[in-house]
């Protein structure tokens, strides 16, 4: 679609970028908030497997910024400080790249200023954002990014990212999707310290209404009530998880409309942090603690402190009602407060699942895709930054490739080929061998071929009874 007469005038014009792509020239992408730890671990992978690009990084944390570019080899990036609420500023800085990353949250406060100033230059936009009120805000976007010319890539890490594939796997191989659930758990890291905007968002998703999809349309529910025991695999097993705030339930309706019940679950490793998160969580939207002290609390337990009484008080609350609700047992409860006075960690068990069911040529079919991050096997991703940065990296480049192919605002589901994305991720360093795996549950035969072929599905696949 042109750009209407009143629309801005992109200073680099869709062809042109199609027209680079295709030469294979140096690529400039700049980077908003890199001084993160997830897009930390995209920058590294993308500077050691992609030699084409150069990246302006931006923070307005120079110390740590500063730290990231002297890791990386000479020439490779340069380094601004840059206030993302300064839209002159801004601008001057994006105006002309290849693409844009926002990796700067929370999102709630960060996507539309940096959305805004993509859309005013004309430069594509790619964003890792998991709050649910700013996915809804970007998606209202999409004419402007037609007119615009450009591509704005939201959700692109691991959940939502990732997870989006999954669900678009699992769901583009059957003729009706009837539900559709992507569930994601995230696992101890140790004595670590947390950034802000990663607690905010998780306090803001674990406690109030969250949007979601039943009954063939949106609706809300309230977060980290229902919850269900999921079979997360591996060395997770069955797992209790949650309904959270996340845009998947936001994003994957308008992808499939059709759908009866559309959901976003999600969880902790060990299981009694559910019950930590909840309390605190629920003090917080109840006004019983501030955003500030929830967020201090998380950080100071996070990092080997000893908290607040107040924050221990939300927390405990939390924790009985998982045991009176029956999400846990006492025994469960001790062993975590045990464990956790001794400074004993568990290792790192994390997971993305996405289930879809529905019908195949008229049989009715139940398909999953799992995803793994364990601690215990050499390789594999250990924290939530690794995973996530892998993701980062894999859709950041599959963006630049397909510079001028797309235009409007588009969530994982709306662009991506999902084996293109999981060969991306091979290609940046992730070990497919024993990070994803296929699932199935057939009631026949029959209903495998339908889905499958003749010759069955590839060496990773597992059956998972329902």
């Amino acid at each position: 679609m042109p750009p209407s007469a009143n629309s801005h005038v992109p200073h680099e014009t869709t062809s042109d970028r199609k027209q680079k792509a295709m030469k294979n020239q140096p690529k400039r992408v700049v980077v908003i908030g890199a001084a993160g730890d997830m897009i930390g671990e995209a920058i590294k992978k993308m500077v050691r497997y992609e030699p084409d690009l150069h990246f302006t990084l931006s923070d307005i944390n120079t110390a740590k910024l500063a730290a990231l570019a002297s890791s990386l080899p000479q020439g490779r990036a340069t380094t601004a400080r840059v206030d993302l609420f300064d839209a002159a500023a801004l601008t001057a800085a994006v105006e002309g790249a290849d693409l844009v990353i926002n990796a700067a949250g929370p999102y709630m406060r960060t996507a539309q200023p940096v959305l805004d100033v993509c859309l005013a230059t004309g430069v594509d936009y790619l964003d890792i954002d998991d709050d649910n009120s700013s996915t809804i805000h970007s998606m209202s976007q999409d004419q402007r990014a037609r007119e615009a010319g450009i591509a704005c890539y939201i959700g692109c890490g691991a959940s939502p990212g990732l997870s989006n594939v999954f669900a678009g796997d699992v769901a583009g191989r059957l003729d009706t999707v009837e539900t559709l659930d992507a569930v994601w758990c995230s696992g101890d890291e140790g004595e670590k310290p947390f950034a802000p905007a990663v607690l905010e968002h998780l306090l803001h998703a674990c406690a109030g209404p969250i949007e979601t999809w039943r009954d063939g349309k949106a609706t809300t529910v309230e977060a980290y009530v229902a919850s269900e025991v999921w079979p997360m695999g591996r060395a997770l097993g069955d797992f209790r998880i949650y309904e959270i705030g996340h845009p998947e339930s936001v994003t994957l309706p308008r992808r499939y409309p059709d759908a009866r019940s559309i959901r976003c679950l999600g969880g902790f490793h060990p299981q009694s942090v559910n019950g930590l998160m909840k309390g605190v969580a629920k003090a917080v939207h109840e006004g019983r603690m501030t955003m500030d002290e929830g967020v201090a609390f998380l950080q100071d337990i996070l990092a080997g402190g000893k908290g607040s009484v107040q924050g221990w008080r939300a927390a405990w609350s939390g924790m009985r009602r998982q045991v009176k609700d029956k999400e846990s047992s006492w025994g469960t409860l001790l062993r975590f407060v045990a464990d956790s006075l001794r400074g004993h960690h568990p290792p790192f068990l994390g997971g993305l699942v996405a289930r879809a069911t529905g019908f195949k040529d008229g049989k009715p079919v139940t398909l999953y895709k799992r995803g793994f991050a364990d601690a215990t096997k050499p390789g594999s991703w250990d924290s939530m930054a690794a995973a996530t940065g892998a993701c980062i990296a894999a859709f950041a480049v599959l963006a630049l490739r397909d510079a001028g192919r797309h235009v409007g605002v588009l969530s994982p589901e709306d662009w991506v080929v999902p084996q293109e994305f999981y060969d991306q991720l091979g290609a940046h360093g992730a070990p497919l061998d024993h990070t994803i795996e296929d699932g199935y549950h057939f009631p026949d035969e029959a209903s495998r071929r339908a889905v499958e072929g003749p010759a069955g599905g590839s060496p990773r696949d597992a059956a998972i009874g329902e």
